[in-house]
């Protein structure tokens, strides 16, 4: 009956924390490039963070920073150096708490590749929300466990299906069975922390990706998988987080987690700059974007993290003499809560200055 009225409660008032949300077109708007730009009048640094997240880690672009925030994108010079395009977005109904939209786009490589993306923030703190935030660390095995088993039934029903003129060859039959049978091979080593997500107002959908690289992509019928899970029926493996996330609550809970992040501070105690920490993957690896406030350009960083110390190396520029990166410098620092403290030494000169980060 608890379970019942909880989730009864996050239904009701769904738009009493975003009435004054919008999420209109930024600008410029044209055929390939159509992304979202929020507008939250009543919280305008929930409103900035998110911007300021898209933006940056889409776009390679930081607010306010030039004219034309597509351009990078537009002309295969971003960190991929891929074309990407943006071609829609829908902001879904969602409890709340919670800001879900979806992105249409198309990365052009070595060839073209469509992609749905999705992009979920905590509208209180206008932090992103990383998925195994919202599930007790003792419950996130047996979640991965529900999606890989309704992700198995549903390859193993198409398998079962008596399929008659579906105009592939034997060969061809064959190829796409055995696509099949080498995924649910390979299902178990799904890590949910690396999938896709999104909320609805009585549900989590977790998104895997489908079985097929780009050469096999016309046999794979099934695509990707969206596996649905009602709020009601997962509520006993929701974190405390997790439980406030979808609840009315306007209480905000201190994560400490530094994945998806943002954190303004100074070098020196007097250069101000902004980052933006990235995933962190299973072996501690990551990679940022940090810019100084003054003069909002890019710099990359690649670093590692364990055992809440991080190291970080940001290069400086591609030798094609020594066929390797030049440094720029090197960063040790501790993650303390929500601060991050340490040095940064200059490469050349050996210098160190201090580092003093806190997260927003």
């Amino acid at each position: 009956m608890k379970s019942i009225l909880f989730f009864v409660l996050i239904s009701v008032m769904v738009f009493s924390q975003q009435k004054n949300l919008k999420v209109t077109d930024l600008q410029p708007k044209s055929e390939n490039f159509n992304f979202p730009v929020v507008s939250f009048a009543s919280k305008p640094l929930v409103q900035e963070k998110i911007n300021t997240f898209l933006q940056v880690n889409e776009l390679e672009f930081i607010p306010k920073s030039g004219k034309n925030p597509f351009q990078l994108a537009a002309t295969a010079t971003n960190s991929y150096r891929n074309y990407v395009y943006f071609y829609d977005w829908e902001k879904l109904e969602t409890p709340k708490n919670i800001l879900s939209i979806s992105i249409d786009g198309e990365a052009t490589g070595a060839y073209p590749e469509g992609f749905t993306d999705w992009k979920n923030f905590d509208l209180r703190t206008g932090n992103y929300i990383n998925i195994q935030d919202i599930f007790e660390p003792t419950s996130v095995d047996i979640i991965q466990k529900i999606v890989n088993k309704k992700v198995t039934e549903k390859i193993q029903a198409f398998l079962n299906e008596t399929k008659e003129n579906t105009g592939y060859s034997e060969e061809e039959a064959k190829e796409q069975t055995n696509l099949y049978k080498e995924c649910l091979e390979n299902i178990d080593g799904q890590n949910l922390e690396y999938v896709k997500f999104f909320f609805r107002k009585d549900k989590l959908t977790i998104v895997r990706e489908r079985c097929s690289n780009h050469a096999m992509r016309a046999l794979d019928e099934l695509g990707s998988y969206q596996i649905d899970l009602p709020y009601q029926d997962i509520q006993q493996h929701l974190s405390i987080y997790g439980k406030s996330l979808l609840s009315q609550s306007e209480k905000t809970i201190h994560l400490n987690s530094i994945q998806n992040k943002l954190y303004k501070g100074k070098i020196d105690h007097q250069y101000p700059i902004t980052l933006l920490i990235k995933q962190v993957y299973d072996d501690g690896s990551f990679s940022a974007f940090y810019w100084y406030d003054k003069n909002k350009k890019l710099i990359e960083w690649s670093g590692k993290l364990k055992n809440n110390h991080i190291s970080i190396k940001e290069n400086d520029y591609h030798s094609e003499e020594l066929k390797k990166w030049i440094p720029r410098a090197y960063i040790e620092a501790d993650v303390k809560g929500n601060k991050i403290v340490g040095t940064w030494q200059d490469y050349k000169t050996k210098k160190y200055l201090t580092l003093e980060l806190e997260g927003l």
